[in-house]
C-alpha cells in the first residue's frame, strides 16, 4: 500500500483558499454552477455524493468546465471511492476515517482528504499517513479554537475546517497557520442554484476570494 499523496492535495488546495462545497439535485445544473465559481475565482469543487445526480453531475463538471478541479465528498465507502475516481474526480473527501475506506484509498488512484474530529482521530488518520484532513463538523466540533489548540501538539498536520463554515468567520480559520482552506456551502446558495443565478453565485465567490486575500495577506 502507498502513502497518500500530500503533495497531490497541497497542489489543489493551493489554487483557492475556499472550496465550495455542492449538493446539486438537478444534474443540469453541475455546468453553469461550476462555469459560475470558476468564474468567480474558486476553482476547485467538491460535489458531495448526497443526491442521485451527484456522479453524473461529476461527469460533467470534469469534461465540460474549463478550469475546474472537480472533486467528490461524502465518500464513505471503497465503491463510492472507486465510483468517484471513474465518474473523473480528481480528489476525495469524506467525513471520516474508516479501515475499510483507508485501505482502499492506500491504492486509490486519486487523492483522498479525510474528515477528522478530535484530537486521537487526528491521531489515528496520522498513523495511516495522513498530513491533511477535513476538519468536520468544524463548528460543532469546536471551531477554530479547537484547530488553534491542535497546532502544537500536531504540528505537522494541516486542516480544512468544514460544516459552520462562512464570510462571517473565515478569518477565525484563515488566519490559523495549520489551515491550508477552508470548505463551505454559502458560495453556492440552493436558491441561487434553483434560481439559475449565476451571476450571483459568480459575485459570492469573488466576494470570497477577495476576503481570503485580504486575510492571508493580513496573517
Amino acid at each position: 500500500m502507498s502513502q497518500p499523496d500530500t503533495n497531490a492535495l497541497d497542489a489543489i488546495v493551493a489554487q483557492a483558499a475556499v472550496i465550495p462545497v455542492l449538493v446539486i439535485e438537478d444534474v443540469s445544473d453541475a455546468v453553469p454552477l461550476g462555469r459560475a465559481l470558476v468564474a468567480g475565482g474558486l476553482p476547485v469543487l467538491e460535489i458531495t455524493l448526497r443526491t442521485e445526480a451527484a456522479l453524473e453531475a461529476v461527469r460533467r463538471m470534469a469534461a465540460e468546465v474549463e478550469g475546474g478541479v472537480v472533486g467528490v465528498g461524502t465518500v464513505l465507502d471503497a465503491a463510492q471511492l472507486a465510483a468517484s475516481a471513474e465518474a473523473g474526480a480528481r480528489f476525495a473527501v469524506s467525513p471520516g476515517l474508516s479501515p475499510q475506506l483507508a485501505d482502499a484509498a492506500a491504492d486509490a488512484p486519486i487523492p483522498l482528504l479525510p474528515g477528522v474530529a478530535t484530537a486521537s482521530e487526528v491521531m489515528a488518520a496520522r498513523e495511516r499517513g495522513y498530513r491533511r484532513l477535513k476538519f468536520f463538523p468544524a463548528g460543532a466540533a469546536g471551531g477554530a479554537r479547537m484547530l488553534k489548540s491542535f497546532a502544537s501538539p500536531l504540528s505537522d498536520v494541516r486542516f480544512c475546517p468544514t460544516g459552520g463554515v462562512n464570510l462571517d468567520n473565515l478569518a477565525d480559520y484563515l488566519s490559523l497557520p495549520n489551515v491550508m482552506c477552508v470548505g463551505g456551502s454559502w458560495v453556492a446558495p440552493k436558491s441561487a442554484v434553483a434560481a439559475g443565478d449565476w451571476d450571483q453565485i459568480t459575485a459570492l465567490a469573488r466576494d470570497a476570494v477577495a476576503k481570503a486575500a485580504t486575510i492571508r495577506a493580513a496573517g
